[in-house]
């Protein structure tokens, strides 16, 4: 049986291949030993949607467990708003859409509309400011839903081995950097930048 990729591996790929092997070697190591502030921050805007205590309406899914059998994705929306058939992506804070951003609520669309859901618009939702950026489906969005398709199959064929060239911007980012071989950090840069 294929394994499932957690579909927060995709925006880690997009912004490092590489943070994906090193996010496994800290296995059960507790978050705050590696994290950056920046990082448990946004982790804890997640709170009430991880808890479900968003909102109490029927018609608003939180943290619903999904999956896609043709694309072989598991994890995570944060919300679905049945009525309005909108999938919302929380995030802490949004300068930039990044394309792993897309990638992610691409997944998620994927993942319910297999599973019976039926979704008119995505939206990104900066916390800090409490904007809301709407995402084109896959469907009205041919070239990134064929760059959505190959991240994947780029993700499944991916050898830690092959000739790497980093990035020094993000590498000042990492929290991965000094695990790292490839990496061009700048040891005295202080990270204030999370991955996804």
């Amino acid at each position: 049986m294929e394994p499932y990729l957690p579909i927060s591996f995709l925006n880690d790929f997009v912004f490092c291949p590489r943070s994906i092997y090193f996010h496994q070697l800290y296995g059960n190591v507790k978050k705050a030993f590696y994290q950056t502030k920046v990082q448990t921050d946004g982790l804890a805007a997640h709170n009430n949607i991880d808890n479900k205590s968003y909102s109490t309406s029927t018609h608003i899914l939180q943290s619903l467990e999904i999956y896609s059998e043709v694309y072989k994705l598991c994890g995570k929306i944060d919300l679905y708003d049945q009525q309005n058939k909108m999938l919302i992506e929380r995030k802490k804070r949004i300068k930039t859409i990044y394309d792993g951003y897309i990638f992610q609520v691409y997944a998620q669309y994927h993942c319910l509309t297999e599973m019976g859901y039926q979704i008119n618009s995505i939206k990104l939702h900066s916390l800090d400011d409490n904007k809301r950026y709407t995402i084109a489906l896959p469907t009205e969005d041919l070239p990134m839903q064929n760059k959505f398709e190959q991240l994947i199959k780029q993700i499944k064929s991916f050898d830690l081995q092959k000739p790497f060239i980093p990035n020094a911007n993000k590498c000042n980012h990492c929290i991965y950097h000094a695990l790292c071989d490839h990496s061009l950090a700048d040891e005295t840069h202080e990270q204030t930048t999370p991955i996804c």
